[in-house]
C-alpha cells in the first residue's frame, strides 16, 4: 500500500478528499497542515450548528491507496481536474501491509464505569478476563463496539453520567436519555432495571446504531428522532450533550421530568457550570454533583 499526502487550501480540500474515494482510495482523511505549531487553528462545532468551514486554511488531504492503483495515472487525472497550481503532492511513501481492524480492535479493551458497569467490545465478549467478569452477577456487562455514535464510556461526560444511573436506584423509574448516541446510558438504565426506557437524539444514524446496541443487549427501549419523543413525564431525565444544544433545549428538559424526578446534564466544563446553574435556575434548581477531568454532572430535582 501507498500513502499520498495532498497539500491544499481550505477551498479544494473537501473536493480533493471527494476526488482520490471516487478514483478508489481505501481511505482519505484531512488534517491541519499547521497542526502542533502556532498556526493550528481549532475546527470544530456543537450539536445542531452549523460549521462555517470543513477544512482548515492550510490542510494535508492524506489517501491511502491499495497496491493495484496506478499512482502516476491517478495524478495525472487530479491535475486535470484541478490544475497543478492549486495543490502540491507533498509525499508518497510505502506503507506496511497489516492487520488493521485487528490493530485497531487492540485499542479497545473492557472499560470499567463506576462500581459494577463493564462496557466490552464485541471481541472481548468470549475472552477469559470478561468471562471472570461475569462470573459475578452483580456485574452489568454491556457489549458496545466504537463507532459513529458517539459514547463509549471513554469520555469522562459519559462515565459521569453512567455513575450517576449507578448510584441512583432506577428499579420500576421511567427514564428518558436525550441525545442518547450509542444508546449506552439508556442501556444502563434498563440493566438497572428501569421501567421504562426512552433513547432521543437528532441524529437518525444514532437511532439506528442505538436500537442494534439494544437489541444486542437484550435492552428494550424506545428510540426515535426528537419528534417522535412520546407524551409524558420522566422519573429521570438525562441529557449528556454541550453547552448550547443544553441551554436551547432547557424548557424540553425540565418540563419532561416529573415531580420530584431529576434532571441530570453533563457536556459542561466547569467554567459553564455556573452559567448554566443560573440559566436553568426558571424550571430547577441544579447543583453540582461531581467532576471529571475538567468536565461536570449537573444534577437537579423538580419541585412537587
Amino acid at each position: 500500500m501507498r500513502e499520498l499526502v495532498i497539500h491544499c487550501n481550505q477551498d479544494i480540500a473537501e473536493e480533493i478528499s471527494d476526488f482520490l474515494m471516487d478514483q478508489g482510495a481505501l481511505s482519505v482523511s484531512v488534517e491541519d497542515a499547521d497542526r502542533d505549531t502556532e498556526e493550528e487553528q481549532p475546527l470544530y462545532g456543537e450539536p445542531g450548528m452549523e460549521l462555517l468551514n470543513y477544512a482548515w486554511q492550510r490542510n494535508h488531504v492524506i489517501a491511502l491507496l491499495d497496491d493495484e492503483t496506478a499512482t502516476e495515472v491517478l495524478l495525472l487525472s487530479m491535475a486535470v481536474a484541478f490544475g497543478e497550481d492549486e495543490y502540491e503532492v507533498a509525499s508518497i511513501t510505502e506503507v506496511e501491509d497489516k492487520d488493521w481492524v485487528r490493530l485497531t480492535q487492540t485499542q479497545f479493551d473492557p472499560m470499567k464505569l463506576g462500581e459494577r458497569i463493564w462496557i466490552v467490545p464485541s471481541w472481548h465478549m468470549t475472552s477469559h478476563d470478561v468471562l471472570q467478569i461475569r462470573q459475578n452477577t452483580d456485574n452489568l456487562v454491556i457489549q458496545l463496539d466504537p463507532g459513529m455514535a458517539f459514547g463509549t464510556g471513554s469520555h469522562a461526560t459519559t462515565r459521569l453520567c453512567a455513575e450517576w444511573l449507578e448510584q441512583h436506584p432506577l428499579a420500576g423509574k421511567s427514564v428518558l436519555d436525550y441525545g442518547c448516541g450509542s444508546g449506552i446510558l439508556s442501556i444502563i438504565a434498563a440493566k438497572l432495571h428501569a421501567a421504562e426506557v426512552v433513547g432521543i437524539d437528532i441524529d437518525a444514524q444514532s437511532v439506528d446504531t442505538a436500537r442494534h446496541n439494544a437489541l444486542i443487549n437484550e435492552s428494550q427501549i424506545y428510540y426515535g428522532l426528537p419528534d417522535e419523543l412520546p407524551e409524558g413525564r420522566f422519573d429521570v431525565v438525562v441529557a449528556n450533550i454541550l453547552a448550547n444544544p443544553l441551554k436551547a433545549l432547557a424548557p424540553l428538559l425540565a418540563n419532561r421530568v416529573k415531580a420530584g424526578g431529576s434532571l441530570v446534564l453533563s457536556g459542561i466544563l466547569e467554567g459553564q457550570y455556573e452559567e448554566m446553574i443560573d440559566y436553568y435556575r426558571a424550571w430547577v434548581h441544579l447543583d453540582v454533583w461531581h467532576a471529571d477531568e475538567g468536565w461536570v454532572c449537573l444534577h437537579g430535582k423538580v419541585e412537587a
